[in-house]
C-alpha cells in the first residue's frame, strides 16, 4: 500500500462544478458579459481561477477587465463556495478507512489557498489531512511540480511512496513531472477519456476501486 495519497481537490474529491459556475456567471453577468452552462465548466476550471476566467469571458477581453472579473469571482465565490459543493459519494468513507490503514492524506489544489482551506475544514473531520495547499503566491501552479514537493517534504515522504489522485489531465502532467505514479477518477469533472488521452494507465470507476488501486501500491 502507498504509505501517502496526494489528493487533488475539485473534480476528485468534491464536485464544486455549480458553486464555480455560479460564482462566475455572477461574475459575467454584472459586465454584461454571455453566461455559460455549468457543465461548460469542466473544461474551464483545472489551472486555477485566472485561467478559469480567462476562459470564461469573452475572447479578447482585455487583462484589466479580466482582473476585475476575477474580482468580484473571488467576492461571489466567497459568499457561496459551499451552497451546492458536497464530497463524491464514497469520498468521506474511503479517506476514513486510509487513516485507519496508516496512509497519509493530502490535498495539493490549483484552487486558492485560502479557499482550500476553508472547503476542507468545512466539509471534512478534523485530523483528515496532514497537509493541505491551495495555490499560493510565488509558487507556480500545476502541473508545475513545486507544490507537490513541498507537500512530501511536509510529510517526510519520498517520491517512492506517494500517489497521486485527480481528474483531469493537469493531475496527470502534475504526476509525471512529480515523477509519481497517477491514479485517475473517473467521476471527476474531464472523465475518463481525457485521463487516458494524457497518459494516465490506473483509472477507476469509483471509491471502492480506488481504495484497491492504493492497496495494491500501483506495483
Amino acid at each position: 500500500m502507498y504509505k501517502g495519497c496526494i489528493f487533488d481537490l475539485d473534480g476528485t474529491l468534491i464536485n464544486s462544478l455549480d458553486d464555480l459556475a455560479d460564482s462566475t456567471n455572477a461574475a459575467l453577468r454584472q459586465f454584461g458579459f454571455p453566461e455559460h452552462r455549468s457543465d461548460a465548466y469542466r473544461h474551464f476550471v483545472g489551472d486555477g481561477v485566472m485561467r478559469l476566467i480567462e476562459r470564461a469571458v469573452p475572447a479578447g477581453t482585455d487583462a484589466d477587465t479580466v482582473a476585475a472579473v476575477k474580482r468580484q469571482f473571488d467576492y461571489h465565490y466567497d459568499q457561496s463556495y459551499l451552497n451546492k459543493t458536497r464530497p463524491y459519494d464514497g469520498i468521506l468513507q474511503l479517506l476514513e478507512q486510509l487513516r485507519v490503514d496508516g496512509v497519509r492524506l493530502a490535498v495539493v489544489s490549483n484552487k486558492p489557498d485560502t479557499f482550500v482551506g476553508k472547503i476542507v475544514r468545512e466539509l471534512f473531520p478534523v485530523g483528515t489531512f496532514d497537509f493541505i495547499t491551495g495555490k499560493r503566491p510565488g509558487i507556480e501552479t500545476k502541473p508545475n511540480p513545486q507544490l507537490v514537493f513541498l507537500c512530501m517534504d511536509e510529510l517526510g515522504l519520498s517520491g517512492a511512496d506517494c500517489v497521486y489522485i485527480g481528474d483531469s489531465d493537469v493531475d496527470v502532467r502534475t504526476a509525471a513531472n512529480a515523477s509519481l505514479p497517477c491514479i485517475g477518477v473517473a467521476w471527476g469533472f474531464r472523465g475518463k477519456e481525457e485521463l487516458r488521452v494524457a497518459g494516465c494507465t490506473e483509472v477507476v470507476e469509483d471509491c471502492a476501486g480506488l481504495y484497491e488501486a492504493i492497496r495494491s501500491g500501483g506495483r
